[in-house]
């Protein structure tokens, strides 16, 4: 066995010598971050519908009152058409 082979061998695993950094002071950089344009659309169209009333009050009474005095009238040819395109997906 060679001496002088197991010196080289041992100095390839030591340690390197630690490179000077310059401080963390010097250094000024923020994080930024940039939100795309679709996601600008995507939250004004969620503020929007997040706003906006899930009940539409006005149709709401249109049909209460309809209903209570008794001139809201649908035709069952009209009911049987919604059902079977509903079913089917089909225009009829």
């Amino acid at each position: 066995m060679r001496v002088d082979a197991l010196n080289h061998v041992s100095q390839v695993y030591q340690p390197s010598s630690a490179k000077k950094v310059g401080k963390a002071d010097d250094v000024k950089k923020q994080d930024a971050y940039e939100i795309s344009q679709s996601a600008r659309d995507y939250q004004v169209a969620k503020k929007a519908v997040s706003e906006a009333a899930d009940v539409r009050e006005d149709k709401v009474a249109y049909y209460k009152e309809a209903l209570a005095s008794g001139t809201y009238n649908v035709s069952s040819q009209e009911i049987a058409e919604k059902i079977v395109s509903r079913c089917f997906d089909i225009q009829l």
